[in-house]
């Protein structure tokens, strides 16, 4: 025992010892490494204490991620989808410059990845998918069954069935509504159900999914009207952001004018005063035109893009030549296919299919089924008869099923009048988008024309402007003109162009809210 003990010892500190040289080194050098990293962090903070307008840029080694070792496996990527393809295209150019996009670009990007109007086709989609099972619901069906059946038998007592020349012994069974105490059911069933309501519901479902087809239409042409008011936004902001840049410049330039003038005693204190209260005011008004920008980029890529991308830069055509259509053609484009108007008439004949499936109950349903297979008290295509004989246990039968509505408490009655109910409200809303559909053919057109009418007068008072503050400024300097009127013409230069923008991004609008009921897009 003694020995044995010690040739136990012996073998455990051989192997300690070859377990302790086969140990790589590395690990020892893992404390050295992670102090060398805590002291460059540590001299890197101290660095930046000393520094800290001008941070150390870090080398390409240091950021580059760690290498694969030789023995790494290489994952395969995953296939492209559709939305890696839609990023892919939004994304901007891998050498850095800015993605150009024009306003066709964004609106193509906008039906991609916009939520709202995706929902829209997704809702169509499911009330297609719906009328194809309300239709199949009417049509022949076949199914297999397989069950097998086990019921408690008698004990002792036996009963005889004569087959043949030889009697067959049977046991009954408890339960008497099964045959055997082992029953296998393996069989086809074709079955067909007859039934008037189940039409009507068919009929409801196409007429929902012909209105889910005219929503996503009008979502579809709401989505351009969208893109139209985010994307010319930008246009919009970015001129306004040079206005304001202009109007901070006159300021400054006026400010030192007048300091200038004190103090060779041509003007007042007052003047100087009142000069730096209007560069400080231009000055505040260049940040919010440029805080207006970045919102309205932001807005825009938050609409277009899947991923957040703001590398992007618009197309200046915000104030390109755009010709007005006449009224006769928006009025005839407007009435021939209106998406409004169709969803309308639609809900109209769903209303009507829902009075029709609720009649429908007052009618009987008729089913038919045939049955072919097994049905016997073996699994097997053939039986014993005990004589030696067999007989085959495939066979058929069928089950015709007339149901005949008889009483239910007016509830027939009461789903009727609630049809009726529904159908005359859908009428009245039929009534109602036709006449909205007058008044808004008239109504958006009079804002466009409007609209189109007032650009020209707005672009013409921003010129104005600009020359009238060039020539109060002289005449300021050649002491014919006060400090105030200087200040009028420098606000309403800022103004004037303002206006103008606006002026441009109201007219776009007003051409995409004309594609709503034209469904033709006239912006560039």
């Amino acid at each position: 025992m003694g020995f044995s003990c010690s040739k136990y010892v012996r073998n455990v500190a051989v192997s300690l010892m070859v377990l302790t040289c086969s140990m790589p080194a590395s690990p020892q050098a893992v404390p050295d490494a992670s102090a060398a990293r805590q002291n460059g962090q540590t001299q890197g903070q101290q660095g930046q204490e000393q520094q800290p307008q001008n941070p150390p840029a870090q080398s390409p080694e240091a950021q580059a991620p760690d290498a694969p070792t030789p023995n790494s496996q290489i994952q395969p990527l995953p296939p492209p989808t559709d939305a890696t393809a839609s990023a892919r295209q939004a994304a901007p150019p891998p050498n850095g410059e800015l993605l150009h996009l024009t306003f066709q670009q964004a609106l193509d990007l906008a039906r991609k990845n916009a939520t709202q109007f995706q929902a829209a086709v997704v809702n169509a989609g499911v009330l297609h998918e719906d009328a194809k099972q309300a239709r199949n619901l009417l049509l022949p069906t076949v199914t297999y069954n397989n069950s097998a059946l086990y019921t408690q038998g008698i004990p002792g007592a036996v009963t005889t069935r004569t087959t043949g020349a030889e009697p067959v012994p049977l046991p009954p069974v408890i339960y008497i509504a099964n045959n055997a105490p082992h029953e296998y059911t393996s069989q086809a069933d074709i079955h067909e159900s007859i039934d008037m309501a189940a039409l009507g519901n068919w009929r409801r479902a196409s007429a929902a999914a012909a209105v889910a087809r005219a929503q996503a239409e009008i979502a579809k042409r709401g989505l351009v009207v969208t893109v139209a008011q985010n994307y010319y936004k930008v246009g919009a902001a970015q001129h306004k952001l040079d206005t304001a840049k202009m109007a901070s410049g006159e300021g400054d330039k006026f400010f030192q004018l007048t300091q200038k003038l004190e103090g060779g005693g041509e003007v007042a204190r007052a003047d100087v005063i009142k000069a730096e209260l209007q560069m400080r005011d231009r000055r505040r008004q260049l940040q919010e035109a440029q805080l207006a920008l970045l919102n309205a980029r932001l807005d825009l890529a938050v609409l277009i893009f899947p991923n957040f991308n703001d590398n992007f830069e618009v197309a200046d055509d915000i104030h390109a030549s755009t010709p007005l259509p006449t009224i006769e053609e928006i009025q005839q484009r407007g009435t021939k296919d209106n998406p409004d108007l169709r969803a309308a008439l639609e809900a109209v004949r769903q209303s009507r299919y829902d009075v029709f499936g609720a009649r429908m109950g007052y009618l009987p349903s008729l089913s038919f089924d045939y049955f072919y297979g097994i049905d016997a008290p073996r699994f097997a295509v053939n039986s014993e008869l005990g004589n030696g004989r067999q007989y085959s246990n495939v066979g058929y039968s069928w089950l015709a099923t007339l149901n005949i509505p008889v009483w239910n408490w007016g509830t027939t009655q009461s789903k009727v009048k609630q049809a009726e109910l529904k159908q005359a409200q859908t009428k009245r809303e039929f009534s109602l988008a036709q006449r909205k559909l007058i008044a808004e053919i008239q109504s958006l057109y009079a804002e466009a024309s409007t609209a189109l009418s007032e650009l020209e007068d707005l672009k013409r008072s921003g010129e104005l402007a600009s020359e009238s503050l060039r020539l109060v400024t002289l005449r300021y300097q050649n002491g014919e003109a006060t400090v105030l009127e200087v200040v009028d013409a420098q606000t309403t230069f800022a103004t004037a162009n303002s206006a103008y923008q606006d002026g441009a991004l109201r007219y776009r609008v007003a051409l995409a809210s004309l594609q709503t009921l034209t469904g033709i897009s006239t912006n560039p």
